[in-house]
């Protein structure tokens, strides 16, 4: 589904309108932003299992914002702009080389141009109730990640006791390897299958 992105607590609930709206267990996946909206919205109890890609996996009380605050000593900047009107942005001319470093160049113009505007009130919401404290799940580390540190993806998958995966690529891996991502929520929904 696409977040609606205004804030963690509405993207949750749309989350939740989905998760309701199938039939069976549902495997939850979510890149960057996107795991902390899993973390919130997998507490759900058909939700049998988590997938973080390149995600953010906040605690109790956590939010993104809190989580890129203490960047790691070298660690890259992203290119996020300043607020306007309530929203962020990735700053265009530096996307390629943040964001999707092993795309063509034309393939990260156009995610460039497409990125959904990100609500501030997003960036700050705090999960109250972590699914990974009782949901299975699994996490893929992009080690040449320049938006979320590899360092920060590790240190998130091991407290969420998170299988975890590392491929070399970008923090646009749903693209640059779709396969590899396939893969590991295939893992999930095979494990989630057998123990049904």
């Amino acid at each position: 589904m696409q977040n609606p992105t205004l804030s963690l607590p509405g993207d949750a609930a749309a989350t939740r309108l989905i998760i309701d709206a199938q039939n069976g267990r549902v495997v939850l996946v979510g890149h960057s932003y996107g795991g902390a909206v899993i973390t919130e919205a997998g507490t759900d109890p058909n939700v049998a299992a988590l997938v973080d890609i390149a995600a953010f996996a906040p605690d109790k009380g956590e939010s993104v914002s809190a989580l890129i605050a203490d960047p790691p000593p070298g660690a890259p900047v992203p290119p996020i702009l300043p607020p306007r009107d309530g929203f962020l942005f990735l700053g265009q001319e530096k996307f390629h080389a943040s964001f999707a470093g092993d795309l063509p160049a034309a393939d990260a113009a156009f995610l460039a141009h497409a990125q959904v505007p990100w609500g501030v009130d997003a960036l700050s919401g705090a999960v109250s109730q972590p699914a990974w404290q009782t949901t299975p799940s699994w996490y893929l580390v992009t080690t040449e990640d320049k938006m979320i540190p590899p360092p920060a993806q590790r240190i998130m998958a091991a407290r969420a006791g998170a299988t975890t995966t590392e491929i070399a690529g970008s923090h646009a891996i749903y693209q640059s390897q779709p396969a590899a991502v396939a893969a590991i929520i295939k893992q999930a929904a095979a494990v989630v299958a057998a123990q049904q």
